[in-house]
């Protein structure tokens, strides 16, 4: 009997371990490296899931690998769409089918990877579209929206997950590269998602509900400093996972994604983070105002969300959001783009080419979905361009990557080609072939 359990749990880490790297040789294509001009005519050599050679003159291996003739075709890097919840949500409306209500205010303990379902109907249709890798945002994440409902202020750890793989385990990219924060914001209207109901207040209610819950945010991070203090100094402190979890963010090895989308709480999240010493990524940003000055001034990366909305009040410019990305840029701020949805997350290339016709450079369009996205994850080193040495994510298409138009050819991930059938193909087949 204790044979038979020891096999089946190695049969179990077998199964769970990281798929083994494919090899191969792509020719005749133009490539995209991102990091570096277009090779046109160029071949690229993938060995085990990496990179091994780029350029125009490639020789293969002396083993036998496949070899793809890409005459016409294009290269590009996979792109990774900074802020979803694929895998985690199936149908919205379905209660059953979402794993992103978790209670708590402040819950940073929970990784949503563990919660990832790779059998996600979503998962496909994304990856089909040539996104390889998301970000994983935990529950009580949003878009940076205004006003509060009966959600998390800390939600927990953002997972960056390869869109391919039998068991969450296999998809893991990074367990944990970020802490979430929902950062209060001023607002007498307030949105509760659990009932759809937007409840309408005055600003002194909304003043004293905001300070009520910066203090309370504020008493955390004094909580969880004094915890690591204890550690530091071995003194006898009894275990406590939220304190543990939260730790790498005191340290400054984790950064804290705060959702901050006006100008006002994007001004005092920053100032949060200057006096708590921690490193600071803004997501969600919508109208950062003056202090888009700042932003650029301290470096401070910034995750978009959809660009392919309307304005947030009806005196607002119409090509507000369009024009966003391409006011970042000129401030010289480092940009990445998230759908922080499933449903949509399929049209990530689309929201980054949003903001070309209203003056984004193309080349800083694409950096942000690959190479721009991987710099501010700090996962630079192995992804986000085509490069020698890195895990080779790549996407084949027939055109240009942000164009609605192009079609997607191939997509791999690790080196391995990923299936392309989705949801979608499967009944346009079925009902193809109605009689």
């Amino acid at each position: 009997m204790k044979q038979l359990l020891l096999a089946g749990l190695f049969a179990v880490a077998t199964f769970a371990a990281p798929p083994e790297g494919g090899s191969f040789l792509l020719k005749n294509v133009t490539v995209h490296p991102v990091s570096g001009p277009k090779l046109d005519g160029a071949s690229v050599l993938v060995l085990d899931g990496k990179f091994a050679e780029v350029g125009a003159k490639v020789t293969p291996p002396k083993t036998k690998i496949r070899i793809i003739d890409g005459k016409g075709l294009h290269v590009w890097p996979g792109m990774i769409n900074s802020g979803s919840i694929v895998g985690l949500s199936e149908i919205g409306s379905i209660r059953e089918t979402n794993d992103t209500g978790e209670l708590g205010t402040f819950v940073p303990q929970l990784r949503p990877i563990v919660a990832l379902n790779p059998d996600s109907e979503h998962i496909p249709v994304v990856r089909a579209n040539g996104i390889t890798m998301t970000a994983l945002l935990p529950a009580g994440a949003g878009g940076g929206g205004r006003g509060g409902g009966s959600v998390q202020m800390i939600g927990g750890q953002i997972s960056l997950a390869h869109l391919a793989g039998w068991t969450w385990e296999q998809m893991e990219v990074r367990r944990s590269a970020g802490m979430h924060l929902r950062y209060p914001a001023i607002s007498p209207v307030s949105f509760d998602p659990m009932t759809f109901s937007v409840t309408r207040g005055n600003y002194p209610n909304s003043k004293r509900q905001h300070d009520q819950e910066i203090q309370e945010l504020t008493s955390f991070f004094d909580d969880a400093r004094s915890y690591w203090t204890a550690k530091k100094a071995a003194l006898p402190v009894k275990t406590d996972l939220k304190f543990e979890a939260f730790i790498p963010v005191l340290e400054g090895k984790t950064p804290l994604i705060a959702f901050a989308s006006h100008e006002r709480e994007i001004r005092e999240v920053i100032e949060f983070a200057d006096k708590q010493q921690v490193r600071l990524v803004l997501a969600g940003v919508r109208k950062p105002g003056a202090a888009l000055e700042t932003i650029a001034k301290k470096k401070i990366p910034v995750i978009l969300g959809r660009t392919q909305t309307g304005a947030d009040e009806e005196d607002d410019p119409y090509d507000e959001p369009y024009a966003l990305p391409a006011k970042l840029h000129t401030a010289g701020v480092k940009f990445c783009f998230a759908t922080f949805d499933a449903e949509f997350a399929r049209n990530l290339p689309y929201q980054a080419s949003q903001g070309v016709p209203y003056g984004l450079p193309y080349d800083e369009a694409l950096r942000a979905v690959t190479l721009n996205a991987a710099e501010i994850w700090g996962i630079d080193r192995d992804y986000g361009s085509i490069e020698a040495g890195k895990v080779a994510d790549l996407v084949l298409t027939d055109g240009d990557l942000l164009e609605v138009k192009t079609d997607v050819k191939m997509v791999f991930i690790r080196g391995n080609e990923a299936d392309l059938e989705t949801r979608h193909t499967r009944l346009y087949k079925k009902y193809l072939a109605r009689p």
